[in-house]
């Protein structure tokens, strides 16, 4: 898995893979993490980075304790996949 950087001043978490950045705009309302975008460039689509991305934001969620909220359609697609991120989510 790639690793994730949170821009915490764009509010975004955002993973760079080959020169190109995939990215979710976030926002977080007390310990709720509220995903609102999720995007990956055309050069990236198709590689598997939205999900490596999403799995680094689960990661984060978990070890800072925070919950999640999917606003962004794929992100509440690939959560509800996701069988070990269930319990993050509200």
């Amino acid at each position: 898995m790639s690793q994730i950087t949170d821009n915490a001043t764009e509010s975004r978490f955002e993973l760079t893979r080959d020169g190109h950045t995939a990215y979710a705009d976030y926002h977080l309302n007390g310990e709720v993490l509220n995903i609102d975008y999720v995007f990956a460039p055309p050069e990236l689509r198709g590689t598997g980075a939205a999900g490596d991305l999403m799995k680094g934001i689960t990661a984060h969620a978990r070890a800072t304790g925070l919950k999640v909220h999917p606003i962004c359609g794929y992100a509440a697609a690939w959560l509800k996949r996701s069988s070990e991120s269930q319990d993050l989510l509200i």
